[in-house]
């Protein structure tokens, strides 16, 4: 009883991991109300409990489709990956931009305070 209950528990964690990622990869650069902080804990939670399930498993006990699941999550989680990278990138992109903006628009012609600190050299 004890193998049937942590193979459905394994089935269960693995598809609703499976259905996060596949959230998180179709709303990455394409909604801006998307909550990476929210999607990350789910994540991080099915990870874990994968782990957890894991380590009281024999690896020969695991049934085939469970193995081609973990495969297809595998590489879902790789261009996962990817996505999160690329956003990271724009996001740095855009702050640097944002920043170059401000340091300009502070010179602008007139006197900030650092030019009138008194220096003695």
């Amino acid at each position: 009883m004890e193998h049937v209950s942590n193979d459905y528990r394994i089935k269960t964690v693995l598809g609703r991991l499976e259905m996060i990622v596949d959230n998180e990869n179709e709303r990455i650069g394409r909604d801006p109300e998307f909550d990476f902080k929210v999607s990350n804990a789910h994540k991080s939670r099915c990870l874990y409990e994968l782990t957890m399930l894991f380590r009281d498993t024999d690896p020969h006990e695991l049934a085939v489709h469970h193995v081609e699941q973990m495969h297809s999550v595998k590489k879902k989680l790789a261009l996962n990956a990817r996505r999160v990278e690329a956003h990271l990138h724009a996001v740095k992109a855009v702050a640097e931009i944002l920043r170059t903006a401000v340091q300009e628009a502070d010179g602008d012609g007139t006197y900030t305070q650092e030019q009138f600190l008194y220096r003695d050299n």
